[in-house]
């Protein structure tokens, strides 16, 4: 494979983990870096979410000694079984909604329009949750019944639509809900492993044979870089969630998405349909 697929893999890596875990759509990001870096076929949109794996892979790593308590305690301790029924209960809706319409909602919104959009959209939400008052109820992951869990669930589906991002609507959604920050934060990461170990694992069988043993390069090359850029992201990220709200990501949103649509709009930049 040509030495600048490789770099293609490299870049995507990076912004899939940096963007990954920040209310700010990794989907997203990868769909408008991937256009302009002249990759967005359908093997593109295969890679953008199978590479996801290797920045979930951050998550079991940071979490390492909890996830490790959970195996332990699974058939004998109340707490574990708790946490991996609230997980399992999250994760149904949008699971049982991407087999539905994923391939529809790949055909149709996985384009720059759509996830500029969404992009706009999610921020002016984020600044609308971020400036009402909230009760908490729910300090800490721990205290989730399975009804607050599958509320979450709920909230992840607006995920399927690219631009709308998955930690984005798992966080802001969980805040609405009645968790604090710090467990909305926690528990977007912990579900992150279900949701996106089963999406890579699909969708790359689904779609298997869009590639070939050559490819296992470029694979690597993005899922390494993912892990490393997305491990950094949480450590960060964490610290960030105890002192500061999101007010700062959806203004990003906001303009990132409002440059998108103007540069389309103005022919500075050629986005592919």
């Amino acid at each position: 494979m040509p030495d600048s697929q490789y770099l293609v893999a490299f870049i995507l890596g990076i912004v899939e983990g940096l963007t990954e875990f920040l209310p700010i759509s990794s989907t997203g990001h990868l769909i408008l870096a991937g256009n302009l870096l002249g990759f967005s076929d359908g093997k593109a949109q295969v890679f953008y979410i199978a590479i996801q794996t290797g920045a979930m892979l951050a998550i079991v790593w940071e979490y390492r000694a909890r996830f490790g308590r959970v195996i332990a305690g699974i058939f004998s301790e109340a707490a574990a079984q708790r946490f991996v029924l609230n997980l399992v209960v999250a994760f149904m809706p949008a699971a049982i909604l991407g087999l539905l319409f994923g391939s529809m909602i790949k055909r149709n919104l996985f384009h720059v329009v759509p996830v500029a959009i969404a992009f706009i959209v999610g921020g002016l939400i984020i600044l609308w949750v971020e400036r009402r008052q909230r009760q908490v109820v729910i300090e800490q992951v721990d205290d989730m019944t399975w009804k607050d869990a599958l509320k979450v669930g709920i909230a992840q589906t607006f995920a399927l639509i690219p631009g709308t991002s998955r930690s984005g609507a798992t966080i802001i959604g969980g805040m609405l809900f009645g968790l604090s920050r710090k467990a909305a934060t926690e528990f977007s990461f912990f579900l992150a492993v279900p949701t996106l170990i089963a999406a890579g694992a699909y969708d790359t069988w689904k779609h298997r044979e869009l590639f070939s043993v050559a490819d296992l390069g470029m694979f690597a090359v993005g899922f390494v870089t993912a892990f490393v850029s997305a491990f950094i992201c949480v450590r960060w990220l964490l610290r960030y969630v105890a002192a500061h709200d999101f007010t700062p990501f959806a203004w990003y949103r906001i303009v990132f998405g409002v440059i998108v649509l103007a540069t389309g709009y103005s022919g500075l930049v050629h986005w592919a349909a």
